[in-house]
């Protein structure tokens, strides 16, 4: 049995700037237990809200192979001028593999065919292997509707345009999201499919057109806060899921820029 591990979590406190693999670890058990051969570690953007556990994972399970869509490089720019740090690659090199908007690789014997998916970040890229696609955060569950679009390099209107190319795949589709904040009293959920989505998504539903969701998804945006991680996290998943080097004594930093973000909107 073949499988690739798209999107997984390294774990972190920012409260005492510490690492750790439990959740990780989950995954390497459930391949093992399953005895499925890995041939890819898949990102589908650099995360704002998490770690990426690629690097870790990659070396525990003999070297798979990493990858991301090939635009990476164009996010590690931005936040290399907003770190001010000159060691943060902008070239795409932390991974094994960049990936095109419409190039194909194989899991087992599955195509996965790449369709870039800018919006959330300039960089996301959505997988999609038969009648399964991955969406990662360009696309919640239908009642929590879509992902911000407010950081550095997204865009409310590439993220509509991106949705709508995801929403055009047949009907039986069945798209996995990255996150979900279920209603209260329903338990969490990571699928639903393209003709669910049409018929009930909050924010991209059938009827709703693109201008009514580019001034919701930004008057929303206006009021979120940044995730609490976002700007340790950036630092690593930048680097394809590696801590910034480390100084002469063998500690490593984090640099975090202040005043560059503006406090959400209330109300």
């Amino acid at each position: 049995m073949r499988g690739a591990i798209v999107d997984p979590v390294w774990d972190f406190c920012p409260r005492a700037a510490r690492t750790g693999t439990a959740n990780a670890d989950r995954i390497l058990a459930h391949v093992r237990d399953q005895g499925i051969g890995v041939d890819w570690i898949l990102d589908t953007h650099p995360h704002a809200d998490h770690f990426s556990a690629a690097v870790y994972l990659s070396q525990q399970l003999g070297g798979v192979p990493r990858a991301i869509g090939e635009k990476v490089s164009q996010v590690q720019a931005i936040w290399r001028r907003l770190y001010d740090d000159d060691r943060l690659p902008q070239d795409g090199s932390p991974w094994d593999r960049l990936l095109a908007d419409g190039e194909t690789f194989s899991v087992g014997t599955i195509p996965v065919r790449v369709m870039l998916s800018p919006g959330h970040t300039l960089a996301s890229v959505t997988y999609v292997a038969g009648d399964a696609a991955f969406v990662h955060d360009t696309l919640m569950m239908p009642a929590a509707g879509s992902s911000r679009a407010d950081f550095p390099g997204g865009d409310a209107g590439m993220l509509w345009d991106s949705i709508r190319a995801i929403l055009d795949l047949p009907a039986e589709t069945r798209l996995f999201v990255g996150h979900d904040y279920p209603p209260k009293g329903a338990e969490p959920s990571c699928m639903a499919t393209v003709a669910e989505q049409r018929a009930t998504n909050r924010h991209v539903r059938d009827g709703i057109g693109r201008d009514e969701f580019i001034a919701l998804r930004e008057a929303r945006d206006r009021t979120l806060p940044l995730p609490a991680q976002m700007l340790y996290a950036l630092q690593v998943n930048l680097r394809g899921g590696r801590l910034p080097e480390p100084n002469a004594g063998g500690q490593r930093f984090f640099k975090v820029p202040a005043d560059l973000f503006e406090m959400p909107a209330m109300g």
